[in-house]
């Protein structure tokens, strides 16, 4: 079985119970950064009789048949992230799919994730949301993809980088407007931990500050209100419900709301003549 372990993201105090469980039990563990884990293991006063083995974005590709054969095995392998869950942005998508492909059972043991804490600590809409993980390296490419998500409607989750945070918030800026509400949440559950909530425009001027593991969350595009039609354009909406069986009220009731007009400036288009 493989099982995807979720790691605190700074505090070892979020550990479960149930990581505890699988790192002190599972045959095989393999780790993002086996130093990490060692320390992690050490601050949680757990034994690890498993095998350790790296395993990161630098040799996913290598190492990915070799757990898989492990696995076939019967083997019990636990995958574990620098911190976070495994996939989410980080090694794990790859193993899933080639374990899943030859019939190897996939569980996970939850825990801690940065999208959804910096999500709740926004103070931002959560109840739908998109996350895009790390934008593009390159200016003209991030550019474009933001040029993309510039209407998006739902709240937008980022992952970036130190040296690279300053450049995307001026791209942001640009994009979505210097207005756009944002929340810029740094070093989670660390000791150093800030939550940053302000408009794009002052957080990109202020963007030099902001170092360590960095999480941004960004308000959603607002509604695009359809342009309020004229007064000969009312009457003939009003006319045309009219003509497919609604009475002249409930017709007028059905443009006003379509169109999040006043009834009584319907009223008024309709009876003019």
């Amino acid at each position: 079985m493989l099982i995807l372990c979720g790691a605190p993201l700074g505090n070892p105090a979020d550990a479960s119970t149930r990581l505890r469980e699988t790192l002190a039990t599972a045959e095989v563990v393999a780790a993002e950064d086996t130093r990490r884990l060692v320390r992690l293991a050490r601050d949680l006063s757990i034994e690890m009789p498993g095998k350790l083995i790296s395993y990161f974005e630098g040799n996913e590709e290598k190492r990915t048949p070799e757990l898989v054969d492990l696995l076939r095995t019967g083997t019990t392998v636990a995958l574990i992230t620098d911190g976070g869950m495994p996939s989410v942005s980080d090694p794990g998508y790859r193993l899933v799919t080639a374990a899943l492909a030859v019939g190897v059972p996939v569980t996970c043991a939850p825990g801690p994730s940065a999208v959804t804490t910096a999500l709740a600590l926004s103070g931002l809409p959560v109840d739908r949301f998109c996350f895009e993980g790390f934008l593009p390296r390159t200016g003209s490419a991030r550019r474009a993809r933001l040029a993309e998500l510039a209407a998006e409607p739902r709240t937008l989750v980022f992952f970036e980088s130190t040296h690279r945070i300053e450049a995307a918030l001026r791209d942001l800026a640009s994009a979505f407007g210097p207005d756009r509400a944002a929340a810029l949440c740094r070093e989670l559950t660390k000791t150093y931990e800030e939550v940053r909530r302000a408009p794009l425009g002052e957080l990109s001027q202020a963007a030099a500050q902001f170092k360590g593991e960095i999480t941004l969350v960004v308000a959603g595009a607002s509604p695009q209100r359809a342009p309020r039609p004229s007064d000969d354009e009312l009457r003939e909406l009003v006319a045309e419900q009219v003509a497919g069986g609604l009475t002249r009220r409930d017709a007028i009731e059905a443009v006003a709301a379509a169109y999040e007009i006043p009834k009584r400036e319907v009223y008024a288009a309709a009876v003019t003549r």
